[in-house]
This record gives structure tokens, C-alpha cells and sequence, in this order.
């Protein structure tokens, strides 16, 4: 085994770990692909927000408001306006509803992929034990068919064992880093839709001289 570099371990593994090392592979890319693309969409959706946000404490018409925050459909917040904007003439109970179902819908959208790095997170690694306890039983079995426990009969099912384990490690590790990271700014941004849905709610209600009851 002298000289073999990781990639020759790899070319030099059996079918089963080939097929371990390919599947933590496939997780791996699709995981920093997510990765990229969650991080340029919140910061889209947050810089839209608080650009949204600024333009809305400012306006004094809705009408000019609409107009001017058209482009701006990545984040909730215009969503929710211009859904409010569209029915402000209907019944309180209505408005309500639409705006719950936008926010549940703008809240499926933002987490949209996060599952996958949860199990990105929770399952390669097991399939990468999967690969180790393979290697493992190929040693002992080239142990068993030369009689002897020589470092040149376990050393390639152990380094083997030893690829897959990290690959497992590596795929999982930055899937669970960024699951918690995307979803601690996806909870953010769903709690100042649902924050603003209510202000959009107590802003109709004074427009219209009526008292909001219940809680929204």
C-alpha cells in the first residue's frame, strides 16, 4: 500500500464502498448547492425587507406604495401588502385569512430545501459507518483467506473503512452547520411577516375607525 494516495484508495475500493462514497457524494453537492443558494436568498429576502419596510413607514398613500414596490417580490413583506392592498375593502375576517394563508406559503417557500440538510445532516453519517463496517469485514475476510493478520492483508479494507467514514463526516457536517444557520434567519423573517401582517391589520382597522378584537 505504499504510495497510494486517497484517490487510489478510492479507484482501488470494492463495489459497495465505491457505491457508499458515490451516494455521500451526491449528498454532499446537493447540500452546498442549497447551501449557496438559501444564503443569496435570504439575503435577497432580508435586503428586500428592510428596503420594503423603509418605503412603507414613509408612504402616505398605498396607492404610490404599490406603484413603487412592485419589483420587489422576493421578500414577504410586499406579498403581504400588496395581498392587503388588493382587499383592503373587504371584511376584516377575510383580509385575515388571506394574509395567514400568504404568510404560511411565504414561510414553505423560505424553508423550502431545508429538510434536505436536516437529512443530509442525520443520515450520512450512517451510511458512511455503513462503508467502515464494510471495509472492516473485507479485512477480516482477507484475513481469513491468508491465514494471516499481516498489515498488507487489513490495511486496504481499513483504509477503506477510514475514506468512507470521512466522507459521511464530511458531507454531514457543513449540511447540519448550515441547517441551523438557515433556519435561525428563515424564523426571523417569518416572525417580521407575521409581525407585519399584524400592523398591516391595526393600520386597516384605524383607517377605517373600527377596534381590533381578538388577537390576530
Amino acid at each position: 500500500m505504499n504510495g497510494d494516495t486517497v484517490l487510489t484508495l478510492i479507484f482501488k475500493a470494492g463495489l459497495i464502498v465505491k457505491f457508499v462514497l458515490i451516494l455521500l457524494l451526491f449528498f454532499s453537492v446537493f447540500s452546498w448547492a442549497i447551501i449557496f443558494y438559501k444564503f443569496r436568498l435570504l439575503s435577497k429576502v432580508e435586503g428586500e425587507s428592510r428596503e420594503f419596510y423603509q418605503a412603507f413607514l414613509k408612504s402616505k398613500q398605498w396607492d404610490t406604495l404599490y406603484q413603487s414596490t412592485k419589483k420587489l417580490v422576493i421578500s414577504p413583506l410586499p406579498n403581504l401588502f400588496r395581498a392587503a392592498y388588493s382587499i383592503e375593502d373587504e371584511g376584516f375576517d377575510e383580509i385575515r385569512s388571506t394574509l395567514n394563508r400568504i404568510e404560511s406559503t411565504e414561510t414553505d417557500r423560505l424553508e423550502r430545501y431545508l429538510t434536505f440538510l436536516a437529512t443530509t445532516g442525520s443520515i450520512t453519517p450512517f451510511i458512511g459507518l455503513f462503508g467502515t463496517v464494510w471495509g472492516i469485514m473485507n479485512s477480516f475476510m482477507g484475513i481469513g483467506r491468508v491465514g494471516a493478520a499481516s498489515l498488507a492483508v487489513v490495511a486496504p479494507g481499513i483504509a477503506e473503512a477510514l475514506i468512507a467514514t470521512a466522507a459521511g463526516l464530511a458531507a454531514a457536517i457543513p449540511a447540519v452547520i448550515a441547517y441551523n444557520y438557515f433556519l435561525s434567519r428563515t424564523r426571523k423573517s417569518v416572525i417580521i411577516a407575521e409581525n407585519f401582517s399584524r400592523e398591516l391589520i391595526n393600520h386597516l382597522m384605524r383607517k377605517n375607525g373600527e377596534t381590533q378584537t381578538g388577537s390576530f
